[in-house]
């Protein structure tokens, strides 16, 4: 394993090497950089214009994570119509996730050659024309493989974004926008359930309906986007300011290296495209956070499947008062906002001290006391999910569970973001990978967990876990300096 390891991060450091002598300008005398205040330069854009731009960023993610949830109270009832058993019907959830894990190995480097505009738009009008597909399928194969197919396309957003706000957000800057990023991107699976029940309750509507608004969200947010939603990479923006200088003062010399990266198939296939994957693989930080990070995101997805159980069938609540208990979630995802935006303000005092260099491992201390919630509320949820207990004490769980996860996943994507910069989105695909594997797998072991052991054990069981990574922190806080010390594609000037 040893070999395995150190051969493969050989052939890392031997592909950026690579890419850095395609790229060596021949007179670097004129290569084109930003200008001081260069109007061009996304970090330069007015507030006002930086939040229009996260806020339909931040819509296209919505998207995709309100469609991964928005079908899980019709499951019954497709069930029943495309003839599965209610176990097998949970398909239609681990498939859409399935497609979070094999899309963003395609998104993010396309991201990363040709922009954030070209990886996420295409993708997102794909995503509403297979929602319809699934919306008129008649059997459990196209219902399933629209819906994979449906998820696929959803995660170019999901996993782009996050490298998009670190495009125009500065270090100082960017915790408050990935803030306002991440309602949307973790309360999406928190609302859905409750608008998916009040979808298939409605007579006039029915489960279909659940896919049919959502390709109808999908093309008006696409449609805004087109015409709104500007270029933010900054490689691609400076190459195009090099083909303008050009074609102004009529100097051929004039150029950026990201004109000459090398992208024959045999490049694109070894390089960009497999770079999420080593970076999983060979990149110690991107490792143990993508592991950490699947985990809570894992958690999440399991109380889709978790809920109905406790609060439908155990309770005997209907469909719609059974999803209200989801809106916990939502409250502890945004409740998060408030801490990770003071630590925002705590790590500019800390990056500040440091003479303005980047200083990643003050964006984790969230993350412990969102461990300390998520352990808390996983207890919690465990020993008083059943009757004889009030159901608000489930509920108030649920909130210590949404607000854990949103500390720890949201400082997650800070840290990637401070440590990686230009490859922030192939860093943030690797986590999406990992963490969709984990919560495609989660939700198909939830009943036979629950039927097998009962509500307290099993859930105990993932508190249990949770309560083991509460160090992964701490470790980070200690160690991380030296892990990006070790890293080939971290820049050594944060």
């Amino acid at each position: 394993m040893g070999h395995f390891w150190s051969k493969t991060k050989a052939i890392v450091g031997a592909q950026t090497d690579a890419e850095k002598k395609e790229t060596v300008p021949l007179d670097p005398a004129y290569i084109v950089k930003w200008a001081p205040n260069d109007p061009l330069n996304p970090q330069n854009w007015t507030d006002p214009y930086r939040w229009w731009v996260t806020f339909q960023l931040g819509m296209l993610a919505l998207l995709g994570s309100l469609g991964s949830s928005i079908t899980t109270p019709a499951d019954k009832t497709i069930a029943k119509y495309i003839g599965v058993s209610d176990e097998v019907v949970i398909l239609d959830l681990s498939l859409y996730l399935l497609g979070f894990v094999l899309g963003p190995i395609i998104w993010a480097p396309i991201s990363e050659i040709w922009g954030r505009r070209v990886s996420i738009l295409p993708a997102v009008f794909c995503q509403a024309l297979f929602f319809i597909a699934t919306g008129v399928s008649k059997d459990a194969a196209s219902v399933f493989v629209t819906r994979f197919f449906a998820g696929f396309f959803g995660s170019a957003p999901i996993s782009n974004v996050t490298a998009a706000l670190g495009d125009m957000w500065s270090k100082e800057q960017r915790g408050t926008a990935v803030s306002m990023y991440a309602i949307a991107v973790n309360g999406g699976p928190a609302l859905g359930p409750v608008i998916g029940a009040a979808l298939v309750l409605n007579p006039h509507l029915g489960w279909r309906w659940t896919v049919y608004i959502q390709a109808i969200w999908g093309f008006t947010i696409f449609l805004l986007a087109f015409f709104c939603l500007p270029e933010v990479f900054p490689l691609v923006l400076l190459k195009r300011k090099a083909q303008q200088l050009r074609k102004e003062t009529n100097e051929p010399r004039y150029y950026h290296p990201h004109e000459h990266l090398k992208l024959d198939f045999r490049s694109i296939l070894t390089k960009q495209l497999a770079r999420p994957l080593i970076m999983l693989f060979t990149e110690p930080i991107v490792t143990c956070v993508s592991f950490y990070a699947a985990f809570v995101y894992g958690v999440m997805y399991l109380a889709l499947e978790l809920f109905p159980i406790i609060f439908e069938q155990t309770r005997g609540w209907g469909p719609v008062v059974g999803a209200l208990p989801f809106l916990g979630l939502l409250i502890g995802v945004v409740s998060a906002v408030g801490i990770n935006n003071y630590n925002q303000s705590r790590y500019n005092r800390i990056s500040k001290a440091a003479n303005g260099r980047a200083v990643p491992e003050a964006r984790l201390p969230p993350m412990i006391l969102g461990g300390i919630f998520l352990v808390t509320g996983l207890f919690w949820f465990a020993w008083t999910g059943a009757p004889p207990h009030h159901w608000i004490l489930p509920c108030l769980a649920a909130v210590f569970i949404g607000f854990g996860f949103n500390c720890i996943f949201q400082q997650c994507l800070n840290y990637l973001i401070d440590v990686y910069k230009i490859y922030a989105a192939s860093a943030t695909a690797a986590v999406t990978f990992l963490r969709s594997l984990m919560a495609a797998g989660l939700p198909l072991a939830a009943r036979p967990m629950v039927s097998a052991l009962g509500i307290g054990p099993s859930v105990s069981i993932i508190g249990a876990v949770a309560a083991v990574l509460l160090p992964v922190p701490f470790l980070f806080i200690k160690y991380g300096p030296r892990l990006r010390k070790l890293s080939k594609l971290a820049p050594d000037d944060l």
